[in-house]
């Protein structure tokens, strides 16, 4: 479907089913399975679940690593990744799109020296630099990076405690993505590399931000009526789009 023929974001229903770029724009999305149900069937961790919360906790086999979903977490953090020695800890929002979270926990057996499925579950090992270029980032001269239309932001501040931020420019009290000093680099290469990546995500409609929906930088296109396939589609929709001027 040509891009001048889209329909305006105000005709879609709450259901409809859009894909959506870039992927920090998108919101998290409904995907939770692919965050936890492989380190539970694949990989034999255990599970705690409260049905009334949605709380979930999900711990290593040998108990070094757990991984905690709070869907009612007054603060919106929805996700806690933490290592015991050494410690360090990863935390994602509520708004972290959940196909970069997924790729994040599905790594996680591997820091373990579980190996199992790794050929299907890789960690990113192209250096930060090359990934930003890749995907069209800039690179300042903190190695922090910033995404093609500025609204969103990987800070490096290697001397803090929190020594990798992912920051939106809509979501500024409340980071996607945090990691402590001693986390894996290759979690935050991954994460990184599913988040900057310009290949678009599936949303219902009424799960794309309202700030999104009348953003300019993004685009969102159907998932019906797609002529050959929606990523298809949608990427002709985003050729014909100008890019964003850089700052």
């Amino acid at each position: 479907m040509p891009a001048d023929n889209l329909p305006p974001a105000a005709g879609y229903a709450p259901d409809d089913r859009v894909m959506v770029s870039p992927r920090y724009m998108a919101g998290a999305g409904d995907r939770i399975a692919d965050a936890i149900g492989p380190l539970i069937h694949l990989f034999g961790w255990s599970t705690q679940h409260d049905a009334t919360t949605g709380h979930l906790k999900i711990d290593s086999p040998d108990g070094s690593l757990f991984c905690d979903f709070d869907p009612v977490h007054p603060l919106g953090q929805w996700w806690t990744i933490a290592h015991h020695e050494p410690y360090w800890e990863v935390q994602f929002s509520c708004q972290a799109p959940l196909e970069a979270v997924a790729a994040v926990t599905q790594a996680l057996p591997q820091l373990l020296g579980d190996t199992r499925h790794a050929e299907r579950i890789p960690i990113t090992d192209m250096p930060m630099d090359q990934l930003a270029e890749l995907n069209g980032w800039s690179v300042e001269s903190d190695g922090g990076l910033n995404s093609p239309d500025w609204y969103c932001q990987l800070l490096h501040t290697p001397d803090e405690d929190i020594t990798w931020r992912a920051w939106h420019a809509f979501y500024e009290k409340q980071p996607l993505a945090t990691f402590t000093r001693d986390t894996p680099e290759g979690l935050v290469r991954t994460f990184f590399a599913h988040l900057a990546t310009p290949t678009a995500v599936e949303r219902a409609y009424a799960e794309v931000p309202l700030s999104t929906r009348y953003e300019h930088s993004a685009l969102i296109t159907p998932v019906r009526g797609a002529v050959i396939n929606p990523h298809f589609d949608h990427s002709l929709a985003q050729l014909d789009r100008p890019r964003p001027r850089s700052r």
